[in-house]
């Protein structure tokens, strides 16, 4: 791996992580999850960065959240593990490092593939997010919720939005495919070398 690739990889993992940030405070204000576009820069760090890189990406988001500086929605520190909301997050670390996977391993990709891999990523989110949700609530902040109530708050209030976000991800991540292939070549290259060892 070269020194120019690695200083890249290592600028696009903080770019995301800060974009990601950035995103929390674009949002609208619903009962206890609200609506933000932290989820597109999710799905575009896993289609650009590749599967590990993406997946650092969140992890430093998470990381610099949870030591105390006020980067996810409703502020940071280690105690926001309990906000029911932190599901979410471990949904994003989760997703970008699965969207990335699948995207390694296509040659050519195009809309389908991309449009695919998001979606995919969705699912996975929602898959750790709402039953976490329904953990957090029920035990640890004692407001006894039935799973019906938190699939409405935790899923439907916001999957379809989050649906057009994912096709529009993939959409716009294929357009901007090209111009992070360096970036993602420093993955590549890892690949290829541990395939020869």
């Amino acid at each position: 791996m070269s020194k120019r690739h690695h200083t890249l990889a290592l600028v696009m993992i903080a770019m995301f992580a800060a974009l990601t940030a950035i995103g929390a405070f674009i949002k609208i204000p619903l009962p206890v999850v609200p609506f933000t576009l932290q989820i597109v820069f999710v799905f575009l760090a896993g289609c650009l960065l590749g599967s590990r890189n993406a997946l650092y990406s969140q992890l430093i988001y998470i990381g610099v959240g949870l030591v105390g500086l006020p980067v996810f929605t409703q502020g940071g520190g280690i105690m926001y593990v309990l906000q029911p909301t932190f599901g979410y997050l471990i949904g994003f670390a989760l997703a970008a490092y699965c969207i990335g996977f699948i995207m390694e391993r296509i040659k050519t990709p195009t809309k389908k593939h991309f449009i695919g891999a998001t979606i995919m990523g969705l699912i996975l989110i929602y898959a750790v997010a709402v039953p976490y949700l329904y953990v957090a609530l029920n035990f640890w902040l004692d407001m006894k919720s039935s799973w019906s109530h938190v699939f409405a708050i935790g899923f439907l209030s916001s999957i379809v939005a989050d649906f057009c976000l994912a096709i529009t991800s993939g959409l716009l991540a294929e357009r901007l495919y090209k111009v992070f292939q360096s970036a993602r070549n420093v993955k590549i290259s890892q690949v290829e070398r541990e395939n020869v060892i």
